[in-house]
């Protein structure tokens, strides 16, 4: 399955039916007066967050939601039929933007969460909505409402509760591999990640989603490399973790590049909660890691933990500064394994 997460929609809502001028005559019926039926109502056009999706690939291949229109009145006093609703089914994390790509339209961000893009056209009022005591017999009904159509805009952020930033190859993806169940490539080149991976990440008892997004490079704002359009994956998270290469020449020039792009990106993302490693020290002694060590507590004013993906080493430490920066509400308590009963006959 491919990775999507920006794409435009065309959608229209139905048009109203038109409402009816008709007389009841049959045989025998000495008065029967207007008789026209109300026209039906357009079909709406609504987007909802669902379950068990994390891409916006569907929308690459269908791009016009056009709802159909209401059916007009009829004799008798028959109201047209309304036209279907089409509802769009969206991962959780959707933004709906209008054609500019800058008006917020909705922020999908709960599941069953649902809103109206395109609000179907009422029906006319036929004849018999007219008649009154001194007009008993109108011969005049009116048109349906036109439907509404929008060009728009959705982009996908992902709800990720952790994200991991750095330069390419700063170990990453293989720490996102070490500590869930996710398998993203891992590679000995840069931009091995070509699109975000999620994880899911378990440490004393609580659970909680690690985002794993394409590497940063000096000028990824101005569209360098794979530009930065992809921070807009963790800009829900609740805490950033960076990782910077241990085997680096200068790890605090690596750590500034990152937040200079952080800042350059806008917004609130460069202000979040951060927890700095210093990754891959398994090929580094104990002299190399003091130094690199105290070079990068200088360079971002606080403390910095070791860890080694590839060996396991400090991992576990690792998860629990992220988790200690996690609401509790956020977090998910793993279910104990029950003991199954003794089957009996």
């Amino acid at each position: 399955m491919k990775f999507l997460d920006l794409c435009k929609v065309y959608v229209r809502s139905g048009g109203g039916g038109g409402g009816c001028v008709s007389f009841r005559r049959e045989k025998y019926i000495e008065y029967g007066g207007p008789d026209g039926g109300d026209g039906g109502r357009g079909g709406d056009i609504i987007a909802e967050a669902v379950e068990g999706l994390n891409t916006l690939i569907d929308f690459r291949y269908q791009q016009h939601f056009f709802a159909k229109n209401g059916q007009p009145g009829m004799g008798a006093q028959r109201t047209g039929a309304d036209g279907e609703t089409i509802v769009m089914k969206l991962p959780v994390g959707t933004e709906i933007l209008d054609e500019d790509q800058e008006t917020v339209i909705a922020d999908l961000t709960e599941v069953g969460q649902r809103v109206v893009l395109a609000k179907g056209g009422n029906g006319g009022f036929g004849n018999l909505h007219f008649k009154s005591s001194t007009n008993q017999a109108p011969r005049r009904a009116n048109p349906g409402q036109e439907g509404i159509e929008r060009t728009l805009w959705l982009r996908l952020k992902l709800i990720a509760d952790a994200g991991l930033l750095g330069l390419p190859n700063a170990g990453k993806s293989t720490f996102l591999s070490a500590t869930s169940n996710a398998r993203p490539k891992i590679a000995d080149y840069p931009f091995t990640t070509l699109y975000p991976n999620l994880g899911v990440v378990g440490v004393d008892g609580a659970e909680f989603v690690i985002a794993d997004i394409p590497g940063l490079i000096e000028g990824a704002s101005e569209g360098r490399g794979l530009g930065d359009l992809f921070l807009g994956h963790v800009e829900r998270c609740s805490v950033l973790l960076h990782l910077v290469d241990g085997t680096a020449e200068d790890v605090a020039a690596d750590y500034k590049t990152i937040i200079g792009e952080l800042e350059a990106y806008g917004g609130a993302l460069a202000d979040k909660p951060r927890v700095t490693v210093l990754n891959k020290i398994d090929a580094l002694d104990e002299e190399e890691r003091a130094e690199k060590r105290a070079e990068l507590e200088a360079a971002c004013g606080g403390p910095v933990m070791l860890m080694s993906g590839v060996a396991h080493d400090g991992v576990t430490d690792v998860l629990r500064a992220v988790r200690a920066e996690i609401s509790e509400d956020k977090l998910r308590k793993k279910k104990a394994d029950e003991e199954p009963e003794p089957w009996q006959p």
